[in-house]
């Protein structure tokens, strides 16, 4: 199977390509199949809405089951894999925790932001990895265009300033107080977050064509509050 049907085959299952790389030893990408080095690593997942329905339609999304974007995730990449002859790896599942933020860096122009959560300087803070898939065999790859971080030229940094309790630390390395998050959206005037997506999130920017819609929004919220 060539790089274009593995992405043809991701893209019809409702995944987003997320760029690849060659892995070098310092990425800790696990062996492939068979027990030989990973030579292409291929990230998948989500960017803005594209994708979304095709989970919201699942039947992990309706059975009522924990966790069903994850399992979803599992299911469609994981025959993806079997259909490709690729090992499949999660950000979620662990131990082991797969560094796929760093992973992420290396197969696209996405930045840390002061939210800790990775920008895009197309998708803004929209978009997600749900799984990689990692082969024994050297795909040609296209030379990666790097790309500043969108936040370096942004002044005002409103992401910062939206949180109404403040949850987020405007300095040092990003940090967010899940306590006081939580908190608030617990109480009656966090259903505005709740429903609608995290207001310092929303604040930001970029991408703003590309926010979630408000199914998406309160899916996300919800599984982050545990609600």
């Amino acid at each position: 199977m060539t790089l274009a049907e593995v992405r043809s085959a991701a893209e019809r299952e409702g995944l987003a390509w997320r760029g690849a790389f060659h892995p070098m030893h310092t990425d800790d990408v696990p062996q492939a199949n068979g027990g030989i080095s990973t030579a292409t690593l291929i990230l998948l997942g989500f960017t803005g809405k594209t994708g979304w329905e095709s989970f919201a339609a699942s039947r992990e999304a309706h059975d009522g089951s924990p966790n069903p974007l994850d399992r979803w995730s599992r299911r469609i990449i994981d025959g993806l894999a079997a259909a490709t002859g690729a090992l499949a790896l999660y950000p979620f599942g662990g131990p082991p925790w797969h560094p796929f933020q760093r992973w992420a860096q290396r197969a696209e122009p996405v930045h840390p932001s002061p939210l800790g959560m990775l920008i895009h300087p197309e998708w803004g803070l929209w978009h997600s990895y749900r799984g990689a898939l990692a082969f024994g065999e050297r795909f040609a790859l296209d030379e990666a265009k790097a790309r500043p971080s969108p936040c370096e030229s942004c002044a005002t940094k409103p992401c910062l300033s939206a949180c109404p309790v403040g949850a987020f630390s405007p300095i040092g390395p990003a940090h967010l107080d899940e306590t006081k998050c939580k908190g608030f959206l617990a109480s009656p005037r966090g259903q505005d977050c709740l429903s609608r997506g995290c207001q310092a999130r929303r604040a930001c920017p970029i991408g703003a064509v590309h926010r979630y819609d408000s199914g998406q929004a309160f899916f996300h919220m919800r599984s982050f509050y545990g609600g």
